[in-house]
């Protein structure tokens, strides 16, 4: 039996709302034909904007969305994607499939699909292939009320008044696809990029630096000491993949019982990750003024058969809403440090939380976990004590994961039954008023959604107990469960 303690009376911190953020790519079909189809789209759309995703991302409460990239941000040049569309320039995006990018999705579009979102913009700049110029104008045409040349561009594509854009990175993955810098080139160039880059008005950016790909210590390290106050963040990689390495990677939907744990426990791994790479910032920032920024984060599988592999067109499993389930709480529980994460990605790419072919849309397992999660959001983190035993032989990890916060009075348990096998009796101490209530996400963990058949759904669920202040539920394997009571 798993024994879940929470102290209510005991607060750990706020959940930043951005810990469940989500990025958006140039890459397969993330943009064009999963967020983007065009004003003359036969499929329902506003500005070109479709309809049935925006819906479904206003759903689980987006909070924030990351763009253009990804290595696509460090080849992207935003002049060419504003103005009239007929006049924008045609490039081939060399990082993903080697298809034409026609710039039809651009600054503005991205601006507009926010604000139908109602969330917030962060913007990845261009440093590997770009300009200081180049970001400060962006900025510069985004945010400033100066009658200047870049600004008047601004009036003449439809827009007078400033966007303001506060969160800003300074390139992606610099140490990789970004231009295979050394940590020390890059802390001087994020000095340099971000001095340019001003604030107008009342809105002060929020600087964003490329941190650390997985485990790679000495990055954090060297940009902490050499470039930390001039940062208001840093950011982590890490995707979690099954196989030997990333040239033999499993695949999403055809797995045995040993790599469904081996995937977990790669997944777990994020804890120590943020706990190493936290520890550094805490010897240079003890104020935890610089957030950790976990900005790429899911499953990396196989593509699926048939689809270009430049596209990272993968399926979705329970296995995958295991992941994401583990992950949220891993950053719940580190809400002193981590301020945002952004699951990779959006639509169509990878762990999507939406599947789109034509006019079609269906929702996958991991968007159900969001939707579980939301109401963490800007909540206050309690302590939860959990006590469960380890599973999966040479894959271990705990059986069961979970977070817990309060707002308004109410209590919310999030919790996971990581076995593929086997229920698990949970016995959750949580002083309150009145009966617990629930809803699960449950099904083998092979089960997905599809657009002819879509059996993996959020349901009510009453197999619990409510005595005193001890709340005994009955967790199928491989489910998700939102718990609430009142405090």
């Amino acid at each position: 039996m798993t024994k879940i303690t929470i102290s209510p009376e005991r607060r750990m911190g706020r959940i930043n709302r951005n810990i469940y953020g989500h990025f958006s790519e140039h890459l397969g079909r993330c943009i064009y034909g999963g967020i983007f189809v065009g004003e003359n789209s036969t499929i329902p759309n506003e500005n070109g904007m479709r309809r049935d995703v925006v819906d479904a991302l206003r759903k689980i409460r987006i909070p924030v969305l990351r763009w253009p990239g990804g290595c696509f941000a460090d080849e992207y040049h935003w002049q060419d994607g504003i103005g009239p569309k007929e006049n924008r320039k045609r490039m081939v995006n060399t990082n993903w499939g080697y298809v034409v990018e026609d710039n039809s999705f651009g600054t503005h579009e991205f601006l507009e699909l926010c604000r139908q979102l109602e969330c917030e913009p962060y913007i990845n700049a261009n440093v590997g292939s770009g300009t200081v110029r180049e970001m400060a104008e962006w900025v510069e045409y985004l945010n400033s009320e100066g009658d200047s040349s870049v600004v008047r561009t601004r009036w003449a594509n439809g827009r007078k008044e400033p966007f303001g854009v506060r969160f800003w990175g300074v390139g992606n993955e610099s140490w990789g696809c970004g231009g295979n810098m050394r940590p020390e080139y890059y802390a001087d160039e994020f000095r340099r990029y971000q001095t340019y880059c001003r604030d107008y008005g009342d809105n002060k950016l929020f600087r964003i630096a490329c941190g650390p790909n997985t485990d790679d210590y000495r990055w954090t390290e060297v940009l902490m000491q050499q470039a930390g106050r001039f940062m208001n963040g840093l950011t982590l990689h890490y995707y979690s993949i099954t196989g030997p390495d990333w040239e033999h990677k499993g695949q999403a939907l055809t797995f045995t019982e040993e790599e469904y744990y081996e995937l977990l426990f790669r997944a777990s791994r994020m804890d120590e990750f943020v706990t190493g790479h936290s520890r550094i910032m805490d010897r240079y920032d003890p104020e935890h003024r610089v957030g950790l920024i976990v900005d790429e984060w899911g499953t990396w599988h196989q593509v699926e058969a048939g689809t270009n592999p430049g596209f990272l067109y993968q399926q979705n499993t329970m296995r995958d809403a295991m992941v994401a389930a583990m992950h949220l709480n891993i950053f719940n529980r580190h809400c002193d440090r981590v301020i945002m994460a952004n699951l990779a990605q959006t639509v169509n790419v990878l762990q999507s939380v939406i599947l789109t072919e034509g006019a079609k849309m269906v929702l996958t397992p991991t968007y159900h976990v969001f939707d579980l999660y939301k109401a963490h959001q800007d909540a206050e983190l309690v302590d939860c004590y959990l006590s469960t035993d380890r599973i999966g032989g040479r894959w271990p990890v705990d059986r069961i994961t979970a977070s817990a916060s309060v707002r308004d009075g109410v209590v919310t348990l999030t919790m996971a039954n990581l076995s593929m096998e086997e229920d698990e009796e949970v016995s959750v101490v949580l002083p309150g008023k009145g009966q617990a209530s629930a809803r699960i996400l449950t099904g083998d963990a092979k089960a997905y959604n599809d657009f002819d058949h879509a059996p993996v759904q959020i349901a009510s669920f009453d197999d619990l107990v409510t005595e005193d202040d001890v709340i005994r539920v009955r967790m199928p394997r491989c489910s998700v469960i939102e718990l609430t009571r009142h405090a």
